[in-house]
């Protein structure tokens, strides 16, 4: 029962009746998810028990944070893994091949919370140089970021050299090369730009994931994202909480992949919007 967490310990069954009022816990289920569709509308997610905030003040107020770290992530995953992938492509079958392989293989099978205790033991524990939690600054920041970012790398890896085999294979990129165009071009000008389509959507969506999805990664280097709100909100059972991160989660989702729709028609040409 959700009075429970909001009354004080021995209440009596008056005070828990008016709490159910207060808080419209006395009406039924219908009546109380209908009342919560309406106020989705409005912005109006509730109000955490534990906090005694409203829901999208606590979410916004942890935004900025949780962006800080995805961003750095995405960045991190960008150097590591488009290169990697463009270079495995174009050395397809050689020990620039191999090693990219391995790299993503890598990236794919360890455990992101696994390799941030990994890096917490050497970077913290062991020589000292970065800081094992918190926010402060960009120090702070690397590690979470590592962490995070390094199967977002690897599969980003992966993709880009699939993208790349598949352009490199068609036709116009033949015609190309028989014109005589330098391979740099061919590769810069041409190949690789029709080959970031499906980076661009994975990329859109490793986004999405890393911003509502490293709770793990939050928890262990005490980073205060929404990761960590949605692990504070879930064990302290704090449902209005839990209920409007996973909205705003939803939402975000949907506003990124739109964006990512509407960017198509800037990089390949032949993606155009029709009346």
């Amino acid at each position: 029962d959700p009075v429970s967490l909001l009354a004080e310990p021995g209440a009596r069954a008056e005070d828990l009746d008016r709490i159910r009022i207060e808080w419209g816990l006395d009406q039924p289920w219908p009546v109380q998810y209908l009342a919560f569709a309406k106020n989705i509308f409005t912005g109006e997610l509730g109000k955490s028990f534990n906090y005694q905030m409203p829901v999208s003040t606590l979410y916004f107020q942890r935004l900025p944070n949780s962006l800080e770290l995805a961003f750095a992530a995405t960045l991190i995953s960008f150097i590591i893994g488009i290169p990697a992938g463009l270079i495995s492509a174009v050395k397809v079958n050689t020990a620039w091949d191999n090693a990219g392989k391995v790299i993503a293989l890598f990236g794919l099978a360890v455990p992101g919370f696994w390799l941030g205790l990994v890096l917490i033991l050497i970077f913290s524990v062991w020589l000292g140089w970065l800081p094992t939690s918190g926010q402060g600054g960009w120090r702070n920041l690397i590690m979470p970021a590592v962490a995070l970012g390094w199967y977002f790398a690897a599969s980003l890896l992966r993709l880009t050299r699939s993208s790349m085999l598949e352009v490199m294979r068609s036709e116009y990129i033949k015609l190309a090369r028989l014109k005589g165009l330098p391979g740099y071009v061919v590769i810069a000008m041409h190949a690789f730009k029709n080959a970031l389509i499906p980076v661009l959507t994975l990329a859109g969506v490793n986004l999405v994931v890393m911003i509502n999805a490293a709770v793990i990664i939050e928890v262990i280097f005490a980073w205060p994202g929404i990761g960590r709100l949605l692990y504070e909100g879930i064990f302290q059972r704090d449902f209005p909480l839990v209920q409007g991160v996973v909205m705003e989660a939803g939402i975000m989702i949907v506003l990124i992949n739109l964006t990512i729709d509407i960017l198509y028609a800037y990089i390949d040409p032949r993606i155009r919007l029709t009346r």
